[in-house]
């Protein structure tokens, strides 16, 4: 129990919303596991296996999502198999981390929630329409986090394009490129024998590049997404709000224009993209990191 409290202290500690995402998804996987196996073998039955798919999985049947509409979030936390979780959270490590440091923690958590729930729609959508697979629509079920992590990976990609990892046996390699790869081995594996699972890895990727062109043109997706969140919480406890005016005055004596916060921040960011972030100066990357702070 100390090591748990040690390393929930550590996770909280950091700040990083990344840490956190990754804790429930690696806690979530060790519970479930653990009762699967104990099941297993002391009742020889699968109830909870059965229990846990059904309840929690997300369904391509609009008949069964009725029944079930929390599964378009439950599944996103949720892995099938070792090595899914393993590269999903190497994944989330590397590109989640990277966001944060740039965006802040709130983009990150809309990202993870938002292209899940694209790639759950996605998924629901095909599913539904499509002819090949309208034939396993009554066993379809999706679960993983790949798709909010792909929304965060591309959104990376195209927030920091030429931002340059060191890959095992490749070398320096931009981070457009491996977004690149991913989504096109994403693409031609619709083929493959999980076709609904890469349609998903697609709706997230796609919500994570229209969520940075959107931002680029002053539209924060994660405002109204947060909003939600936030009332939510609030519902749960209440905390004492603190307000600060400020006054900025000329040396005339006259009210100065207040300067758009928004239009600096995104003019930064169009020149990260462009330039990369070392050619910030020091005062844009210190206004990078108190609005990453507050947003």
């Amino acid at each position: 129990m100390s090591f748990l409290n040690e390393l929930k202290q550590n996770i909280r500690q950091s700040g990083k919303v990344t840490y956190e995402f990754i804790a429930i998804n690696v806690g979530l996987f060790l519970i479930f596991n653990i009762l699967f196996i104990f099941e297993r073998l002391i009742f020889r039955t699968g109830i909870i296996e059965l229990f846990y798919q059904k309840y929690l999985f997300l369904p391509g049947s609009l008949e069964n999502l009725v029944t079930r509409p929390w599964t378009i979030l439950t599944y996103m936390f949720l892995h099938a198999g070792l090595w899914h979780i393993l590269v999903n959270m190497l994944f989330l490590f590397w590109f989640g981390r990277l966001l944060e440091e740039y965006l802040g923690r709130k983009k990150v958590i809309s990202l993870y929630f938002l292209g899940g729930i694209a790639g759950g729609l996605l998924y629901i959508i095909s599913y539904n329409i499509f002819p090949y697979l309208q034939d396993q629509l009554d066993y379809a079920l999706l679960v993983g986090a790949s798709a909010s992590v792909m929304a965060i990976l591309v959104a990376s990609a195209t927030l920091l394009p030429d931002y340059t990892f060191f890959l095992l046996l490749l070398g320096p390699v931009k981070l457009k490129y491996i977004a690149l790869v991913l989504v096109i081995l994403d693409f031609l594996s619709i083929a493959g024998s999980n076709p609904g699972g890469m349609i998903a890895h697609l709706g997230g990727a796609l919500f994570g590049f229209l969520f940075i062109r959107q931002l680029r043109k002053g539209n924060d997706f994660s405002k109204p997404f947060m909003k939600v969140v936030d009332g939510l919480g609030s519902l749960f406890r209440r905390k004492p709000t603190l307000k600060v005016k400020y006054t900025n005055k000329s040396k005339a004596g006259n009210p100065a224009q207040p300067l758009s916060k928004q239009d600096e921040i995104d003019a930064i960011l169009d020149k990260i993209s462009k330039s990369g972030y070392e050619s910030l100066s020091a005062e844009e990357k210190n206004k990078l990191f108190r609005a990453s702070g507050k947003d």
